[in-house]
């Protein structure tokens, strides 16, 4: 549905004059279409919407429910939860194509961010416990994780297939904890959600035939920051391996590292943290030589070095996530020496 949906609105889009135009913020010399945010929303809401209603009218045989592990009564309980979600992924996607076409400014950005996030963690069981008891506190606490995640992935939004390619897979690897922990429909959905994006991939990728905008970026963020809240990670801490509930943060080491280190630049020189530049580290790489797709590729490989140490963290003992958090790391240091060898690069010419 994705895949149909993105060339649809592809073509829509160019026809309509609704696209992405060089600027000095973009390393790109061509206009490409936009929407492809609509195709990645439409695709989730329709399959979300499908799969509540096909659950609830659709009487699951109590063999089949059991040994899949299928607890029917459990997501009928939920089914509010899901309009909750909806509704949030609803107001960040109009906030997006509102701000692909008006080009809204930081604040107001912002304030519905918060306000879905706010929504979501109030109404829903999509909140970091972290061990910690006081529900306004986890409530305040998720909303900034939520919003944190959505700007990582909107500022990730740089180069052609980064944002949509490592979202796969972040999500391919929370779906690896939520089948350990047991959750069917949390694994459900970070498949369905990797599906999604891997049918918007086959346009986006380099060179990109459409880009998702902010209608996409956001929702995709928000999406992912879903999933690492409502993933359990508890039940693989059973015996003391409290380092477990780390795993969003490793294996989102390297999109947070671009996230932080663009911020605290930008400040630096005094701009905006929220005004887009060419010093993301893809640009970086760019710079240095590479092709767009060998840049893209580097990055999913990046993540994907601190996904995989990230989804035996449950498994291993104090050592051993020792070891993992040396490596991602590693993988941090050695993008800071691409970004170091390229300022001395600039001081020489």
């Amino acid at each position: 549905m994705s895949l149909i949906l993105t060339g649809v609105v592809k073509v829509i889009a160019e026809r309509v004059g609704f696209v992405s135009r060089p600027s000095r913020n973009r390393l790109g010399e061509r206009s490409v279409a936009l929407g492809g945010g609509i195709a990645i929303f439409t695709a989730l809401a329709v399959i979300m919407v499908a799969g509540a209603v096909a659950i609830k009218l659709w009487r699951v045989p109590a063999p089949l429910a059991e040994s899949a592990g299928i607890k029917v009564g459990d997501f009928l309980a939920k089914i509010n939860e899901l309009a909750v979600i909806l509704l949030c992924l609803f107001m960040l996607f109009v906030l997006g194509l509102w701000d692909d076409k008006k080009h809204l400014g930081p604040v107001v950005k912002l304030v519905v961010q918060f306000a879905a996030a706010l929504i979501v963690a109030s109404l829903t069981e999509t909140r970091v416990e972290f061990f910690i008891e006081n529900r306004v506190v986890t409530v305040i606490l998720s909303a900034f994780w939520i919003v944190l995640i959505i700007n990582a992935f909107n500022f990730l939004d740089n180069m052609d297939g980064l944002s949509a390619g490592v979202a796969v897979i972040v999500s391919l690897v929370l779906l690896v904890a939520a089948v350990v922990s047991g959750q069917v429909f949390v694994g459900g959905l970070a498949l369905v959600f990797a599906g999604v994006l891997l049918g918007f991939l086959f346009f986006n990728f380099p060179p990109a035939g459409i880009f998702m905008g902010d209608a996409g970026s956001l929702v995709v963020g928000f999406l992912v920051a879903l999933l690492t809240l409502r993933t359990t990670y508890y039940q693989q801490v059973q015996s003391g391996r409290w380092y477990a509930v780390l795993l969003p943060l490793i294996v989102m080491a390297v999109p947070l590292y671009d996230f932080i280190s663009v911020t605290l630049l930008r400040v630096i020189q005094g701009k905006s943290p929220f005004v887009g530049d060419t010093q993301h580290f893809s640009h970086r790489l760019k710079k240095r030589g590479l092709s767009d797709t060998q840049t893209v590729l580097t990055l999913y490989l990046a993540t994907l070095t601190t996904a995989l140490g990230a989804t035996f963290l449950y498994q291993v003992d104090t050592v051993g996530a020792v070891l993992i958090f040396i490596q991602t790391f590693m993988v941090l240091a050695i993008i800071a020496v691409f970004e170091t060898t390229a300022k001395n690069d600039k001081s020489r010419d």
